[in-house]
């Protein structure tokens, strides 16, 4: 990887910025590469530059801006190796589930060139008024304004594409501000964007410290704030961000209900996955699973069989599944949650074990419902594993979190699934499969301390725009 100052310029800031962060691989301490950082008079020249392109970027056409996003999803496509390795060593992902980020951001970006060309909004007939007799009128969405994006580590390309490529869809100049973890692919999409046609003095990528990230909260020139990340910090800046649009993503503890109606034999690998792959840095992994008493046993074992089986180590190894975790602070975190659950009365069933940075997919049972590790976000590879009696009492188990992102229920009983999309508070149920599942184009978030608002590229897109009613008549 190149270890050459990224410079800080993108689109018309010029600055070389305050210092240099030096990014290293969580797994082995490599150095990856090193990136500029912004101070906060380069945040309030990004931001300046930025509300003066508002109307170049709305003046850019439907066509001009799709065919810059259909630009950046080739140009993801012919690079997805190089960039695949690169979020390998910058965030410690493994080097499939790397691949597949890269595939994911470039659908992304079409699924945003789609909705360019498509979205628009329904107008009433004006003559159902008596006074609207003679006149014509429609409605047409126009961008708010400039849109702060902050993004966590784990998806650095396809968690920034969900809230580039529906900036460029709608028009609007956006500041991107990536997880210090992860700059470095951030500030490349942000590069890629502008390379691809993008209004230059309209895409910033600002590395900054988080006292520098908190301005894009207060100040009056950003219309649309998205940030994706932990509750506790996104619903500091929510409060920060008086008058704007605010979208948040902020985590949860997906549970998943299991249910005597279904095969234990293929659901198991799924549930494995959906637990341990990345470490469970994931925000929608499963993190509980309930199953129905008379399968307690078998579930156990299958996924104590599977968590052992698990492949953990290098990244950059295409057999791995489960890398490093990404900082100290967070293998002290999972560690210390472990050690909470097993003094409450906790099972550690197999894992746990630390090796390196690697933390050893952990399962567990006789969790207490009030451990941190039940119903606070673990982020980390560690599953508990409960018995319940009734179908009703395994949905009020489920809610009893105070996060409500995703949650996943396998049965054959199409009651039992209306009951669970009826009862459960969550974003989504998703049926018959694991709570990991995001499909892009669909809308993504949830409720409760899960955030607001909703992602998806044609999702977004209402988000960051606001409708514009004209009704025209002749002139008398």
């Amino acid at each position: 990887m190149a270890n050459e100052l990224e410079p800080l310029r993108i689109g018309a800031l010029t600055s070389e910025g305050v210092g240099a962060n030096e990014v290293r691989s969580p797994f082995d301490g490599r150095l990856v590469g090193r990136c500029a950082q912004a101070g906060a008079e380069h945040m309030d020249s990004a931001l300046e530059l930025a509300q003066r392109a508002r109307p170049i970027a709305a003046a850019t056409s439907t066509a001009l801006r799709a065919n810059v996003l259909e630009r950046v999803a080739r140009g993801l496509r012919e690079d997805a190796e190089a960039l695949a390795v690169r979020i390998a060593l910058e965030v410690g992902k493994p080097l499939a589930l790397a691949r597949a980020e890269v595939e994911r951001a470039a659908l992304t970006f079409e699924l945003a060139a789609s909705a360019a060309r498509t979205y628009c909004v329904a107008t009433p007939p004006v003559d159902l008024d008596p006074r609207g007799v003679g006149r014509v009128a429609w409605t047409q969405r126009v961008p708010r304004g400039v849109v702060a994006a902050i993004t966590p580590f784990n998806f650095p390309l396809n968690l920034a594409a969900h809230k580039l490529a529906p900036a460029v869809a709608a028009g609007a100049p956006f500041v991107l501000k990536p997880a210090p973890q992860a700059p470095l692919t951030g500030l490349d999409l942000v590069r890629r964007i502008v390379e691809a046609g993008w209004p230059a003095e309209a895409a910033f990528g600002l590395p900054c410290a988080p006292v520098v990230a908190q301005r894009l909260a207060e100040d009056r020139r950003v219309a649309v704030l998205s940030f994706t990340g932990s509750d506790a910090v996104g619903w500091k800046l929510a409060a920060l961000a008086a008058r704007k649009r605010v979208v948040l993503e902020l985590g949860g503890a997906a549970p998943c209900i299991v249910d005597e109606t279904v095969d234990l034999a293929p659901l198991a690998p799924l549930l494995v996955a959906s637990a341990f792959a990345y470490a469970g840095q994931v925000c929608i992994k499963t993190q509980r699973v309930l199953v129905q008493r008379s399968r307690f046993a078998e579930l156990l074992d299958l996924l104590a069989a599977g968590a052992r089986a698990v492949r953990c180590g290098d990244p950059l190894d295409p057999a791995t599944s489960v890398g490093p975790l990404i900082d100290e602070r967070s293998l002290e975190r999972v560690q210390a949650w472990i050690d909470e659950a097993r003094r409450g009365g906790a099972r550690l069933v197999c894992g746990g074990e630390r090796e390196g940075n690697v933390v050893r997919p952990a399962l567990l049972t006789d969790v207490p419902d009030g451990a941190r590790i039940s119903c606070d976000e673990v982020f980390g590879p560690v599953l508990n594993v409960e018995p319940f009696e009734r179908f009703e009492d395994a949905l009020v188990r489920a809610n009893a979190t105070r996060f409500g992102l995703q949650a996943g229920v396998f049965t054959r009983d199409l009651a039992r699934a209306l009951a669970a999309q009826r009862e459960l508070e969550f974003g989504a149920v998703i049926v018959n499969d694991t709570p990991t599942l995001r499909l892009d184009a669909l809308a993504y978030g949830g409720t409760k301390d899960s955030g607001v608002g909703r992602e998806g590229p044609a999702y977004a897109l209402e988000e960051y725009t606001e409708p514009r009613l004209c009704v025209l008549r002749a002139a008398p």
